[in-house]
């Protein structure tokens, strides 16, 4: 009877994982038929949903549970869809954004059971139609599956308290992240996972030396809005904001990392199509900008700011001198441009482009831990150096 009864209990311990973990995607696809653009979606279990329109770009958003997209495929837009990206957008939560060629209406969503070897299947129509007609779609409320999803709760990582802890605090933000996977580089490699990797290794070698508090944006492969960002470094007391990424470019043979700090005169036409990508984030990931006002607008750049700017240059600056050392360096490597990430009023910010993913040759390397530990090494050279000189004038 007890040998029974552990019988029992193994097999609820066994089957415990299972039951929690997340619905499987086993493949994302998008198919064109002579009135409509299909995407069909395939999961392992039946999915809740949530969809709706959003308008200036036309896109089409879809939420589903947080699920498992490890098996999913890239796929390029066709027909109506220009582009469509996916991933987690929120804790619970991942979306679907599909990018509109031109104004289109949702035709049908439905979920089709198992069959012929298939698992369960999310399918979405969309058709085309007028702009009229698609700005009037994106004022109706969402179209929901019987079971509905809980409400979408916009929720930060929390920003530890300093507390007594007297050592500065160095912000690291990983750029991109869940919906939004950035730059997209020759071998397919996300530039989200690139720095996610680059901005753990900076924090495992900041926390080492014991000298610093260190909190991240995200540690992990969420999507977090630009303005989110700036406020979790301001509720964190940040006494520095670096800001990583990766670029790409048309010409295949450009290379070397770059450093940006805040200015709304970009130093040149590059420097300005780059903040202007950067800033497209929150749009990327389906969010409703409408009725919101530009994040230029919302942070005045007032006196405390222009001394925050001055404190930025100063380590964007050394930042050049350090990596300069260990690394290739893009020319005229110092830039300036109108980052929204780097526009807190309080918190002296940078953002580091490490290299270019277009560029075969350099993207190896980016993805090399030996390279990753040279740049790192150097912007923990350039923080010591930023903090030393600050002591010296306090």
């Amino acid at each position: 009877m007890f040998a029974r009864i552990l019988l029992c209990l193994g097999a609820l311990l066994l089957a415990l994982p299972a039951a929690s973990a997340k619905p499987v995607v086993s493949d994302v696809r998008l198919g064109v038929h002579p009135d409509k653009t299909r995407l069909v979606i395939e999961l392992s279990e039946a999915p809740s949903y949530r969809v709706f329109s959003l308008a200036d770009p036309a896109r089409v958003v879809i939420d589903l549970p947080a699920v498992d997209w490890s098996n999913g495929a890239e796929q390029d837009g066709v027909g109506l869809v220009s582009a469509l990206r996916y991933g987690l957008f929120m804790p619970g939560t991942s979306r679907v954004v599909l990018d509109l060629d031109k104004p289109a209406r949702v035709l049908d969503t439905f979920v089709l059971p198992p069959r012929g070897g298939k698992g369960y299947r999310f399918v979405l129509d969309v058709g085309p139609t007028d702009r009229e007609t698609f700005l009037a779609q994106t004022r109706q409320p969402p179209v929901e599956s019987k079971v509905p999803l809980p409400a979408l709760a916009v929720s930060l990582p929390a920003a530890p308290k300093k507390g007594g802890d007297s050592r500065p605090t160095v912000v690291i933000d990983p750029g991109h992240g869940g919906v939004d996977p950035g730059a997209i580089g020759v071998s397919g490699l996300y530039e989200k996972d690139l720095v996610l990797g680059y901005g753990l290794a900076l924090r495992d070698a900041l926390l080492k030396t014991g000298r610093y508090r260190v909190v991240m944006t995200r540690d992990d492969d969420r999507f977090i809005p630009l303005r989110g960002r700036v406020k979790i470094a301001n509720d964190a007391g940040g006494d520095l904001f670096i800001s990583l990424h990766a670029n790409i470019n048309a010409s295949k043979t450009l290379h070397g990392a770059a450093v940006y700090t805040l200015s709304e005169n970009a130093s040149d036409d590059e420097a300005a199509a780059l903040a202007a990508k950067e800033n497209k984030a929150d749009i990327i990931a389906g969010v409703d900008l409408s009725g919101q006002n530009e994040v230029v607008s919302q942070i005045l750049i007032d006196l405390a700011q222009r001394e925050t700017m001055n404190l930025s240059k100063g380590l964007g600056n050394m930042l050049v001198d350090s990596l300069g050392q260990s690394t290739t360096l893009l020319r005229h490597t110092h830039r300036y441009a109108g980052f929204a990430v780097l526009k807190s009023p309080s918190v002296p910010s940078v953002l580091v482009e490490v290299g270019y993913m277009s560029n075969p040759r350099e993207e190896r390397d980016l993805r090399s831990p030996k390279h990753r530990a040279k740049v790192v090494a150097a912007l923990v050279q350039a923080i010591d150096q930023y903090f030393t000189v600050q002591q010296a004038y306090r």
